[in-house]
């Protein structure tokens, strides 16, 4: 079986249990960094095919680009002609991948965590699956999808839980800490707020490793006034940051989360603009709180570890319920078309 996967960071991790396992020819088309990296031991070969593009930006430009890199993608899926293509997360990838295995015909199957906010071309995947039945009936119900299957769990638990992590002393030892927080900075705050989540954190006069993620680590570090705050830049191994850290603050989703589950790791999700999120609500299933920025002096002394039981519980079922779906994969066309795509574009406008 020749398999297409697109991914971002998060969503390659998804997709790696099932990778170890499925008897198939991979090839990956990515997008963003850090993908190559995690990938390269499971695929035949890597492509980029662009960047994130941001919605601030010139608009003419960025639709121009967008479509070279649907361009990109149709010539990388035209050369190896894959029977699939595996899609996960709601990023720029699964747009510009889903539009190009459209116009070639190959099948598309997506793997959904974000629910809520799912991304609109998902509605012309042949099948989407939700981590739970209950969120299976949200996306029927909210978006219209016609084709939905639970896989009862999430793989990415699977592949935190497989991970060979760096030993916490290693890692103190690098970065010449005897103990840190770890900040992460994820989609979920705005520029505006960075200032005073800064002095925030100065505030709590703790050794700190940030990791900026999606925003600018030049911003960052001009709005850092503490030599204790320490920008991590590049690259960087994340899951074992986490278990070396006494505590993690953090302001992303999904992946994060699962993360922080899986190795136990006392977090703050720090409450963004998305106030209705699958990341919240599995928050609230491990316990893990949710807080204002201003309210994070008062949680950070008191956290308790996560409770990682329903995550590595489900974790090993999804994978295999994933395999059975590809094993017997039968493509019916797009399960929402041109109506669940007005419904999910007009879900996400609120968020713009």
């Amino acid at each position: 079986m020749k398999v297409a996967i697109a991914a971002e960071l998060a969503p390659a991790k998804t997709f790696i249990p099932l990778m170890e396992r499925l008897s198939a020819n991979f090839i990956a088309l990515s997008h963003g960094k850090g993908v190559k990296e995690l990938l390269k031991p499971y695929c035949r070969k890597i492509y980029p095919i662009g960047e994130s593009r941001r919605s601030n930006g010139n608009k003419i430009l960025i639709a121009a680009r967008i479509l070279s890199d649907i361009k990109k993608a149709v010539k990388v899926l035209r050369e190896n002609r894959p029977q699939i293509l595996l899609t996960c997360g709601n990023a720029g990838d699964v747009r510009k991948s889903i539009s190009a295995a459209r116009l070639l015909g190959i099948p598309i199957l997506h793997i959904e965590q974000d629910i809520y906010n799912p991304i609109e071309m998902i509605a012309f995947a042949d099948l989407v699956t939700a981590p739970s039945k209950e969120y299976k009936e949200y996306l029927e119900a909210h978006y219209q999808l016609k084709d939905v299957k639970s896989i009862g769990g999430y793989p990415h638990a699977l592949y935190v839980k497989n991970l060979k992590l760096e030993h916490p002393k290693v890692v103190k030892k690098r970065y010449n800490l005897h103990d840190f927080i770890l900040v992460v900075l994820g989609g979920d705050l705005k520029t505006q707020d960075i200032p005073f989540l800064l002095r925030t954190l100065e505030a709590l006069q703790e050794n700190i490793l940030l990791a900026p993620f999606r925003f600018d680590r030049k911003f960052i570090e001009k709005n850092i006034t503490s030599r204790k705050i320490h920008v991590l830049g590049g690259f960087v191994d994340l899951p074992s940051l986490m278990k070396a850290s006494k505590a993690m603050i953090y302001a992303a989703g999904m992946g994060v989360t699962i993360e922080a589950g899986v190795l136990g790791v006392p977090s703050i999700k720090i409450a963004g603009f998305h106030r209705q999120h699958a990341s919240i609500d599995l928050c609230e299933k491990i316990g893990i709180p949710i807080a204002r920025i201003e309210d994070i002096d008062t949680l950070i002394y008191d956290l308790k570890p996560p409770d990682s039981t329903y995550l590595l519980s489900t974790s090993e079922e999804s994978v295999e319920k994933l395999i059975n779906i590809l094993e017997n994969f039968q493509p019916k066309g797009p399960c929402g078309g041109f109506k669940s795509f007005k419904k999910i574009w007009e879900a996400r406008s609120k968020f713009n």
